[in-house]
Parts: C-alpha cells; sequence; structure tokens
C-alpha cells in the first residue's frame, strides 16, 4: 500500500501509463509494483462486496479495465497517503451494501481522513449534524444560540439545512452536498483561512410594511440583537 501510495504521490508516467493502457513499453519493476498493490486493495474490497465477484468484476477484462480507471481516479484526486486509503477502507468495511462502490464513493471515503485532520465532522457526521439541527432548531432564538462544536460547523450545517428547504433535496443529495461542503471547508482550513464566528442575522420581513414601520420594526432587530449602526 505504502508504495502504491508513492506511485500516485510522484505522478510516475510510466505506472501510470501502463495501468491506463496509454504505454507498451514502460519500466516493468515499478509497474509490476504498482500492480500488484492495486491488486491487493482490489482483492480486499472483493472480500467485502461479494455481490462483485459475480456482476461488476466477473469479467477478467472489466476487472482489469477498473483497475486502470481506480490508480486514475486516486491520481487526479489527490488520494495519496495512507491515513486517506486507510480511512476508505474503514468505510468499505463500514458498509451495508454487499455491492462493488464507484471510484467516486471510494475516494470520498478516503477524504474523511483529510476532513478529520482538518479537525472536521466526515460525511456522516455532518449529515447527523443537519437532521440534529433539523429536530431542535425550534428550541433557540437564533440559529446562532445553537451549541455549535465549531464555527466550521455552524457554517456549514446552515447551509446544508437552507439547501435542504430551498431544493427539496433527498437524503443521497444532502449527503452528496456534505461531501461538497466538507471539502470547500477542508481547503479553507488548509489555507490557513481564520473561519469567522457565527453572526447574527437580521430576519427578512416577509410582511409588506409602509416606510415607517419597517424602520420601526428594523430598529427593534437591532436593538433585540445588539447590533449598532453602520
Amino acid at each position: 500500500m505504502k508504495n502504491l501510495v508513492q506511485a500516485i504521490h510522484n505522478r510516475d508516467s510510466n505506472a501510470l501509463a501502463r495501468l491506463a493502457g496509454e504505454n507498451k513499453e514502460p519500466d516493468r519493476g515499478v509497474n509490476n509494483e504498482a500492480e500488484r498493490l492495486v491488486d491487493i486493495l482490489f482483492d480486499n474490497l472483493k472480500q467485502l462486496f461479494p455481490a462483485s465477484v459475480s456482476t461488476a468484476l466477473k469479467d477478467p477484462r472489466d476487472e482489469a479495465a477498473a483497475k486502470r480507471q481506480w490508480i486514475a481516479a486516486f491520481a487526479e484526486n489527490n488520494i495519496r497517503s495512507k491515513e486517506q486509503l486507510k480511512s476508505g477502507m474503514q468505510h468499505a468495511r463500514a458498509s451495508a451494501s454487499p455491492f462493488w462502490p464507484s471510484p467516486g464513493q471510494f475516494i470520498a471515503w478516503c477524504k474523511d481522513a483529510e476532513f478529520k485532520a482538518g479537525g472536521l465532522p466526515d460525511t456522516n457526521e455532518l449529515y447527523d449534524m443537519v437532521m440534529e439541527y433539523c429536530a431542535h432548531k425550534i428550541e433557540y432564538e437564533t440559529p446562532e444560540r445553537y451549541p455549535w462544536k465549531s464555527n466550521a460547523c455552524y457554517w456549514m450545517v446552515t447551509k446544508l439545512y437552507d439547501l435542504m428547504r430551498s431544493l427539496n433535496l433527498t437524503d443521497a443529495e444532502l449527503r452528496k452536498r456534505c461531501t461538497e461542503e466538507l471539502r470547500k471547508m477542508a481547503h479553507r482550513i488548509e489555507s490557513a483561512e481564520e473561519i469567522p464566528a457565527p453572526v447574527v442575522q437580521i430576519p427578512k420581513l416577509h410582511i409588506p410594511l409602509s416606510n415607517d414601520k419597517g424602520l420601526a420594526k428594523i430598529a427593534e432587530l437591532r436593538a433585540k440583537h445588539r447590533l449598532g449602526r453602520h
């Protein structure tokens, strides 16, 4: 596994070319080792997803093509550390499905290691946070008063909650959005960006008001939330 990670990290052209079927005369030593390690990864996944042996990977040619796609997908998505691959296998072992994951699904599992390194929840934990917020937000005067675990969680959960309601997201769509938001937040943290604290938002006025009543309402909201004039 270490050598597979190294091959991906170094973007070894011969190794990737052979695995992608683009070069007929590569350096045999490096390529054989990379292929061997991909074989080990697939063997482990076959044990976890037995249905694949008689379906997606029944034909050896399909399995060879799948291996080429996986190694290319790893390189394209910067899956290059032992921690990432370990995270991917942990999620694979926890999966309730007997069917082979797509490269994208396995990569999402691998990315959870990156999220953890940045002090973030993983995809499942973030999804659970959104569900928990849905169930208990009514108990708090404003979203900012909710007991957030971190500033990052506030911004991700509130955005996901708004998206879920406005777009009527399905369960699967919400989970996909969770992964996307985690990637964005992980990038911000990796870039040393300071994630701001929750900011009280002035509620939108949905009932038409006269100018005087509108100004009075705004003044009331500013006083209530202790907001100064700008």
